[in-house]
């Protein structure tokens, strides 16, 4: 009777620790996500399985052509993925050729799918605060990004983590490309 009462004892504190371990990978470290249409094609696909890495941005600030994850302010559990375009103090405007400008000088890179038709609140000045970055979708003119009113810039304190692993489909599994 004892040994029974032990093992049953034993199993329950495994359980417990098996979920507060959980628990604290899915709080702390990592998370599963998923996305959810085309505005981040050709790098990401709608139905995509993605990792976020939840603890880098603990160690360091997120970075220029980062992919991250942040809540959709107006929808609950609905989230975005996009690339951080603009930084922190930067002024980030958009021309109507759909050329990027930051600070005046114009952004070179070729994360677009094509030219952007439109520049949204973007097509004026925007100069970021200490906390803010401006994100855009990689397939431009079906994003719904930092140009729309309802995303606007995006607070530190409300991006989740770094899109870092894609794992499904199996085809197409590994890191992903930031930089």
């Amino acid at each position: 009777m004892k040994n029974v009462i032990k093992e049953i004892i034993s199993t329950i504190v495994y359980i417990l620790v098996v979920l507060l371990g959980t628990w604290v990978l899915i709080t702390f470290v990592g998370q599963r996500t998923s996305v959810s249409g085309s505005s981040m094609e050709p790098t990401l696909q709608h139905n995509d399985q993605l990792i976020l890495d939840k603890i880098s941005y603990r160690f360091s600030e997120p970075q220029r052509y980062d992919i991250i994850v942040f809540p959709f302010l107006y929808e609950e559990k609905t989230y975005y993925v996009k690339r951080i375009i603009g930084l922190p103090g930067e002024t980030v405007q958009i021309d109507g050729e759909g050329n990027i400008y930051i600070d005046g000088e114009i952004l070179e890179e070729d994360y677009g799918l094509e030219p952007m038709n439109y520049p949204g609140i973007a097509a004026e000045p925007i100069t970021l605060g200490d906390d803010e970055y401006f994100v855009l979708g990689d397939n431009r003119n079906n994003s719904s990004d930092s140009r729309d009113p309802s995303v606007g810039t995006i607070r530190r304190s409300n991006v989740m983590g770094k899109a870092w692993v894609r794992i499904w489909p199996l085809n197409k599994f590994g890191l992903l490309k930031h930089q």
